[in-house]
């Protein structure tokens, strides 16, 4: 692992495990969930969710549409009697993914053996999503419309 990549806070490691493909994360995710003797708390699950807004006028809540959601709870057991849990709650239908990425979650927070891996894959991730964002920066950089030749252009047909 590359030791001077600083790990970001925790409430960032959803998105940036999610910017890779599921496999690598499934792959070790599984290893450490034999290492660890992980437990569902909660069933890993999967299903839609309703995204709602207040009308700002009248006060009332309409929903906007329906979202993908996944989640898992686990809680990890290492060898020396010492108990973690991880959990994960994802805008996507993989509840499988959903377990992946709790099991990573605890194992990281705790900084367990294996950690390492995990944060390596955070940084790969945020390699993707720092990728991601340049290329919409490019975007609107190319789309940006200069409004102030237009003033100018009609001042010279009224002459």
């Amino acid at each position: 692992m590359n030791h001077a990549y600083e790990i970001p806070a925790r409430g960032q490691w959803l998105r940036l495990w999610s910017a890779l493909s599921a496999r690598p994360l499934k792959v070790l995710a599984e290893g450490l969930a034999e290492r660890y003797a992980a437990e569902d708390l909660t069933l890993p699950q999967s299903g839609l969710g309703l995204l709602p807004l207040c009308d700002s006028a009248l006060g009332d809540t309409y929903y906007l549409g329906e979202l993908p959601l996944a989640q898992a709870h686990v809680r990890l057991h290492t060898e020396d009697g010492q108990t973690v849990e991880g959990a994960a709650t994802l805008m996507d239908d993989r509840a499988g993914l959903a377990r992946a990425l709790a099991i990573l979650d605890g194992v990281l927070a705790a900084r367990l053996p294996g950690h390492d891996q995990a944060a390596q894959l955070l940084a790969e991730g945020a390699a993707v999503v720092a990728e991601q964002t340049r290329q919409r920066q490019a975007l609107l950089a190319a789309t940006r419309v200069d409004f102030s030749l237009l003033g100018s252009a009609g001042e010279d047909d009224d002459e």
